[in-house]
Protein backbone atom coordinates (compact mmCIF):
# COMPACT_ATOMS: atom_id res chain seq x y z
CA UNK A 1 0.00 0.00 0.00
CA UNK A 2 1.47 3.33 -0.61
CA UNK A 3 1.68 5.51 2.19
CA UNK A 4 2.17 9.03 2.39
CA UNK A 5 4.18 8.69 5.64
CA UNK A 6 4.53 6.49 8.00
CA UNK A 7 3.62 8.62 10.81
CA UNK A 8 -0.04 7.79 11.46
CA UNK A 9 -2.80 7.33 14.25
CA UNK A 10 -3.63 4.63 16.38
CA UNK A 11 -6.88 2.66 17.56
CA UNK A 12 -8.95 4.43 20.33
CA UNK A 13 -8.19 7.83 18.44
CA UNK A 14 -11.76 8.16 16.31
CA UNK A 15 -13.43 4.94 17.86
CA UNK A 16 -16.44 5.63 15.53
CA UNK A 17 -14.86 7.38 11.89
CA UNK A 18 -16.05 11.12 12.95
CA UNK A 19 -12.96 12.64 12.86
CA UNK A 20 -11.32 10.63 9.98
CA UNK A 21 -11.57 13.27 6.79
CA UNK A 22 -9.97 15.85 9.13
CA UNK A 23 -7.05 13.58 10.60
CA UNK A 24 -5.67 14.22 6.82
CA UNK A 25 -5.10 17.74 8.27
CA UNK A 26 -2.73 16.64 11.20
CA UNK A 27 -0.17 15.26 8.22
CA UNK A 28 -0.60 11.98 8.78
CA UNK A 29 -0.08 9.31 6.64
CA UNK A 30 -2.96 6.86 7.74
CA UNK A 31 -5.30 6.29 10.35
CA UNK A 32 -7.08 3.16 12.65
CA UNK A 33 -10.54 3.00 12.91
CA UNK A 34 -12.20 1.33 16.30
CA UNK A 35 -11.68 -0.99 17.77
CA UNK A 36 -15.06 -1.69 16.52
CA UNK A 37 -17.52 -3.96 18.01
CA UNK A 38 -20.51 -6.17 16.53
CA UNK A 39 -22.99 -4.17 18.80
CA UNK A 40 -22.58 -0.91 20.91
CA UNK A 41 -21.03 -0.42 24.40
CA UNK A 42 -20.72 2.05 26.62
CA UNK A 43 -17.38 0.29 27.84
CA UNK A 44 -15.93 0.79 31.29
CA UNK A 45 -17.49 3.48 33.86
CA UNK A 46 -16.23 7.03 33.89
CA UNK A 47 -14.11 8.06 35.14
CA UNK A 48 -11.54 5.64 33.29
CA UNK A 49 -8.56 7.70 31.73
CA UNK A 50 -5.86 9.44 33.72
CA UNK A 51 -3.02 11.37 33.15
CA UNK A 52 0.63 10.90 34.40
CA UNK A 53 2.07 14.16 33.73
CA UNK A 54 5.37 13.34 35.13
CA UNK A 55 5.97 10.27 32.98
CA UNK A 56 3.89 11.78 30.01
CA UNK A 57 1.39 8.79 30.01
CA UNK A 58 -1.79 7.69 30.38
CA UNK A 59 -3.44 4.80 31.79
CA UNK A 60 -7.32 4.27 30.48
CA UNK A 61 -9.84 1.00 30.94
CA UNK A 62 -11.63 2.88 28.64
CA UNK A 63 -13.59 -0.99 27.94
CA UNK A 64 -14.05 -0.54 23.62
CA UNK A 65 -16.79 2.23 24.02
CA UNK A 66 -18.01 2.42 20.68
CA UNK A 67 -21.39 2.32 18.16
CA UNK A 68 -20.95 -0.73 17.08
CA UNK A 69 -19.93 -1.99 13.53
CA UNK A 70 -23.58 -0.58 11.88
CA UNK A 71 -22.75 2.74 12.78
CA UNK A 72 -19.01 2.90 12.07
CA UNK A 73 -19.29 1.20 8.69
CA UNK A 74 -21.90 3.52 7.56
CA UNK A 75 -19.77 6.42 8.35
CA UNK A 76 -17.21 4.73 6.39
CA UNK A 77 -19.18 4.35 3.80
CA UNK A 78 -19.22 8.27 3.09
CA UNK A 79 -15.56 8.04 1.97
CA UNK A 80 -15.70 5.62 -0.58
CA UNK A 81 -15.15 7.88 -3.38
CA UNK A 82 -13.33 10.47 -1.78
CA UNK A 83 -10.31 9.14 0.08
CA UNK A 84 -8.81 11.12 2.91
CA UNK A 85 -5.88 8.59 3.10
CA UNK A 86 -5.48 5.27 3.91
CA UNK A 87 -7.90 3.56 6.91
CA UNK A 88 -7.31 0.88 8.58
CA UNK A 89 -10.40 -0.70 10.44
CA UNK A 90 -9.54 -2.22 13.98
CA UNK A 91 -11.82 -5.05 15.56
CA UNK A 92 -12.94 -6.48 18.59
CA UNK A 93 -15.53 -8.39 20.68
CA UNK A 94 -18.28 -6.99 22.96
CA UNK A 95 -17.31 -7.77 26.90
CA UNK A 96 -20.28 -10.57 26.82
CA UNK A 97 -19.51 -12.51 23.72
CA UNK A 98 -18.55 -15.99 24.98
CA UNK A 99 -17.39 -17.45 21.36
CA UNK A 100 -14.48 -14.66 20.71
CA UNK A 101 -13.75 -15.75 17.14
CA UNK A 102 -18.04 -15.00 16.17
CA UNK A 103 -17.04 -10.76 16.67
CA UNK A 104 -14.23 -10.67 14.55
CA UNK A 105 -16.63 -12.49 11.92
CA UNK A 106 -19.16 -10.43 12.25
CA UNK A 107 -17.28 -7.12 11.97
CA UNK A 108 -15.43 -8.65 8.48
CA UNK A 109 -18.85 -9.35 7.22
CA UNK A 110 -20.28 -6.36 7.46
CA UNK A 111 -17.55 -4.31 6.78
CA UNK A 112 -16.68 -6.55 3.43
CA UNK A 113 -17.70 -4.30 0.78
CA UNK A 114 -16.15 -0.98 2.15
CA UNK A 115 -13.58 0.21 -0.55
CA UNK A 116 -12.35 2.97 2.25
CA UNK A 117 -11.13 0.18 4.54
CA UNK A 118 -7.29 -0.20 3.14
CA UNK A 119 -6.62 -3.33 6.19
CA UNK A 120 -8.20 -4.90 8.83
CA UNK A 121 -6.74 -5.48 12.51
CA UNK A 122 -7.64 -8.04 14.56
CA UNK A 123 -7.47 -7.12 17.95
CA UNK A 124 -6.54 -10.08 20.57
CA UNK A 125 -4.35 -7.78 22.99
CA UNK A 126 -6.44 -4.73 25.36
CA UNK A 127 -6.56 -5.50 28.59
CA UNK A 128 -9.85 -3.92 29.41
CA UNK A 129 -11.88 -6.27 28.27
CA UNK A 130 -11.95 -9.32 30.38
CA UNK A 131 -10.42 -12.79 28.37
CA UNK A 132 -9.64 -10.87 25.22
CA UNK A 133 -5.85 -10.99 26.11
CA UNK A 134 -6.09 -14.74 26.38
CA UNK A 135 -6.61 -15.14 22.38
CA UNK A 136 -2.92 -14.81 22.12
CA UNK A 137 -2.15 -18.16 23.59
CA UNK A 138 -0.54 -20.63 21.06
CA UNK A 139 -4.07 -22.88 20.91
CA UNK A 140 -6.53 -19.95 21.39
CA UNK A 141 -4.63 -18.02 18.69
CA UNK A 142 -4.10 -20.80 15.97
CA UNK A 143 -8.25 -21.25 16.84
CA UNK A 144 -9.34 -17.72 16.08
CA UNK A 145 -7.16 -17.10 12.73
CA UNK A 146 -8.88 -20.43 11.64
CA UNK A 147 -12.12 -18.96 11.38
CA UNK A 148 -11.03 -15.38 10.65
CA UNK A 149 -8.85 -16.12 7.77
CA UNK A 150 -11.16 -18.81 6.68
CA UNK A 151 -14.04 -16.34 6.04
CA UNK A 152 -11.91 -13.56 5.05
CA UNK A 153 -11.34 -16.32 2.07
CA UNK A 154 -14.68 -17.31 1.59
CA UNK A 155 -15.80 -13.30 0.93
CA UNK A 156 -12.48 -13.40 -1.15
CA UNK A 157 -11.30 -10.38 1.07
CA UNK A 158 -7.72 -9.50 -0.23
CA UNK A 159 -7.17 -6.63 1.96
CA UNK A 160 -3.82 -7.53 4.82
CA UNK A 161 -5.15 -8.62 7.78
CA UNK A 162 -2.83 -7.45 11.16
CA UNK A 163 -2.82 -8.72 14.55
CA UNK A 164 -2.29 -6.33 17.56
CA UNK A 165 -0.76 -7.92 20.24
CA UNK A 166 0.38 -6.94 23.96
CA UNK A 167 3.75 -5.78 25.68
CA UNK A 168 3.09 -7.89 28.45
CA UNK A 169 4.38 -10.80 26.75
CA UNK A 170 7.02 -13.70 27.19
CA UNK A 171 10.08 -14.49 25.17
CA UNK A 172 8.21 -17.73 25.04
CA UNK A 173 5.00 -16.08 24.24
CA UNK A 174 6.81 -14.08 21.44
CA UNK A 175 8.02 -17.14 19.94
CA UNK A 176 4.54 -18.80 19.68
CA UNK A 177 2.79 -16.27 18.75
CA UNK A 178 5.71 -15.33 15.47
CA UNK A 179 5.12 -19.07 14.98
CA UNK A 180 2.10 -19.18 14.64
CA UNK A 181 1.16 -16.08 12.53
CA UNK A 182 3.92 -17.13 9.92
CA UNK A 183 2.49 -20.62 9.33
CA UNK A 184 -1.25 -20.23 9.83
CA UNK A 185 -3.08 -19.50 6.42
CA UNK A 186 -6.59 -20.45 4.39
CA UNK A 187 -6.52 -20.53 0.49
CA UNK A 188 -4.05 -17.41 -0.65
CA UNK A 189 -5.09 -15.84 3.02
CA UNK A 190 -2.76 -15.32 5.64
CA UNK A 191 -1.65 -12.60 8.14
CA UNK A 192 0.28 -9.70 6.34
CA UNK A 193 1.72 -8.11 9.66
CA UNK A 194 1.69 -7.19 12.84
CA UNK A 195 0.96 -3.88 15.35
CA UNK A 196 2.92 -3.80 17.94
CA UNK A 197 2.09 -3.01 21.02
CA UNK A 198 -1.15 -2.43 22.87
CA UNK A 199 -1.10 -0.93 26.72
CA UNK A 200 0.71 -2.19 28.93
CA UNK A 201 -1.04 -3.70 32.51
CA UNK A 202 3.05 -2.78 34.57
CA UNK A 203 4.00 0.23 35.75
CA UNK A 204 7.18 1.51 34.60
CA UNK A 205 7.99 4.81 35.46
CA UNK A 206 10.48 7.63 34.06
CA UNK A 207 10.46 10.29 35.76
CA UNK A 208 13.09 10.89 38.67
CA UNK A 209 10.71 13.58 40.08
CA UNK A 210 9.70 12.79 43.49
CA UNK A 211 5.70 10.79 43.71
CA UNK A 212 3.00 12.93 44.42
CA UNK A 213 -0.11 12.06 45.98
CA UNK A 214 -2.20 12.16 42.66
CA UNK A 215 0.28 10.04 41.08
CA UNK A 216 0.36 7.47 43.41
CA UNK A 217 -3.43 7.45 43.13
CA UNK A 218 -3.32 7.29 39.32
CA UNK A 219 -0.58 4.78 38.80
CA UNK A 220 -2.68 2.44 40.78
CA UNK A 221 -5.48 2.26 38.82
CA UNK A 222 -6.00 -0.58 36.71
CA UNK A 223 -6.01 -0.39 32.95
CA UNK A 224 -3.40 0.08 30.40
CA UNK A 225 -0.87 2.23 30.69
CA UNK A 226 0.47 4.20 27.25
CA UNK A 227 3.24 6.82 26.46
CA UNK A 228 7.01 7.37 27.32
CA UNK A 229 7.05 4.69 29.93
CA UNK A 230 5.61 1.69 27.36
CA UNK A 231 8.17 2.82 24.13
CA UNK A 232 11.23 0.74 25.43
CA UNK A 233 9.10 -2.13 26.34
CA UNK A 234 7.04 -1.84 22.82
CA UNK A 235 10.68 -1.42 20.99
CA UNK A 236 11.52 -4.95 22.35
CA UNK A 237 9.07 -6.59 21.42
CA UNK A 238 9.28 -4.86 17.81
CA UNK A 239 12.84 -6.03 17.73
CA UNK A 240 12.15 -9.52 18.60
CA UNK A 241 9.39 -9.88 16.62
CA UNK A 242 11.28 -8.81 13.82
CA UNK A 243 13.80 -11.27 14.21
CA UNK A 244 11.68 -14.14 14.88
CA UNK A 245 10.27 -13.21 10.84
CA UNK A 246 13.52 -12.98 9.47
CA UNK A 247 12.00 -9.41 9.05
CA UNK A 248 9.84 -10.75 6.61
CA UNK A 249 6.39 -9.66 7.82
CA UNK A 250 5.85 -5.61 8.16
CA UNK A 251 5.03 -4.23 11.77
CA UNK A 252 3.60 -0.93 12.82
CA UNK A 253 5.54 0.52 15.70
CA UNK A 254 3.37 1.77 18.27
CA UNK A 255 3.66 2.71 22.01
CA UNK A 256 5.70 6.14 23.47
CA UNK A 257 6.22 7.48 20.31
CA UNK A 258 6.49 11.28 20.98
CA UNK A 259 9.90 12.60 19.00
CA UNK A 260 11.05 11.88 15.82
CA UNK A 261 13.86 9.89 17.48
CA UNK A 262 11.69 7.66 19.04
CA UNK A 263 10.25 6.97 15.97
CA UNK A 264 13.37 5.75 14.53
CA UNK A 265 14.13 3.69 17.66
CA UNK A 266 11.27 1.67 16.57
CA UNK A 267 12.05 1.40 12.55
CA UNK A 268 15.92 0.42 13.41
CA UNK A 269 14.14 -2.11 15.66
CA UNK A 270 11.68 -3.28 12.44
CA UNK A 271 9.34 -1.12 12.30
CA UNK A 272 7.55 0.00 8.92
CA UNK A 273 5.40 2.31 10.13
CA UNK A 274 4.55 3.84 13.30
CA UNK A 275 1.19 5.09 15.04
CA UNK A 276 0.79 7.74 17.73
CA UNK A 277 -1.67 8.22 20.33
CA UNK A 278 -0.41 9.57 23.59
CA UNK A 279 1.83 11.92 22.26
CA UNK A 280 -1.18 13.26 20.21
CA UNK A 281 -3.21 13.78 23.68
CA UNK A 282 -0.82 15.99 24.91
CA UNK A 283 0.95 17.62 22.25
CA UNK A 284 -1.96 18.08 19.25
CA UNK A 285 -1.27 18.22 15.98
CA UNK A 286 1.85 19.90 15.63
CA UNK A 287 3.17 17.05 16.82
CA UNK A 288 3.15 15.33 13.85
CA UNK A 289 5.00 17.24 11.60
CA UNK A 290 7.39 17.83 14.14
CA UNK A 291 8.39 13.84 14.34
CA UNK A 292 8.27 13.99 10.60
CA UNK A 293 10.81 16.51 10.41
CA UNK A 294 13.00 15.12 12.99
CA UNK A 295 12.63 11.90 11.03
CA UNK A 296 14.28 13.39 7.79
CA UNK A 297 17.19 14.32 9.84
CA UNK A 298 17.95 11.55 11.44
CA UNK A 299 17.60 9.64 7.96
CA UNK A 300 19.95 12.34 6.35
CA UNK A 301 22.66 11.93 9.10
CA UNK A 302 23.05 8.51 8.67
CA UNK A 303 22.97 8.62 4.85
CA UNK A 304 20.08 6.86 4.25
CA UNK A 305 17.68 8.17 1.63
CA UNK A 306 14.39 6.51 2.70
CA UNK A 307 12.49 5.09 5.61
CA UNK A 308 12.46 1.83 4.10
CA UNK A 309 16.57 1.66 4.39
CA UNK A 310 16.36 2.02 7.97
CA UNK A 311 13.65 -0.60 8.51
CA UNK A 312 15.12 -3.46 11.13
CA UNK A 313 18.68 -1.57 10.30
CA UNK A 314 19.27 -2.49 14.04
CA UNK A 315 19.46 -6.91 13.05
CA UNK A 316 21.58 -5.32 9.73
CA UNK A 317 24.38 -3.73 12.20
CA UNK A 318 24.68 -6.49 14.42
CA UNK A 319 24.00 -9.31 11.91
CA UNK A 320 21.18 -10.89 13.68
Amino acid sequence: MPFANPIGVAAGFDKNSHATPGLKYYGLGFAEVGTVTPRPQDGNPKKRIFRITEDYALINRCGFNNKGIDYVVDNLSQYETFRPMLVGLNLGKNKDTAHISSDYLIGIEKSKNLNSVDYYVVNISSPNTPGLRDSQTKENLEALLDDVLTKMDQLSIKKPLLIKVAPDLSDDQIKDIANVITKKKCGNTKVSGLILTNTTISRPRISDKESNATTDSYMSEIGGLSGKPLKDMSTRVISEFYRLTNGKLPIIGVGGVSSGQDAYEKIKAGASLVQLYTSLTYEGPPIVNKIKRELVELLERDNLNSISEAVGLNHKKSGK
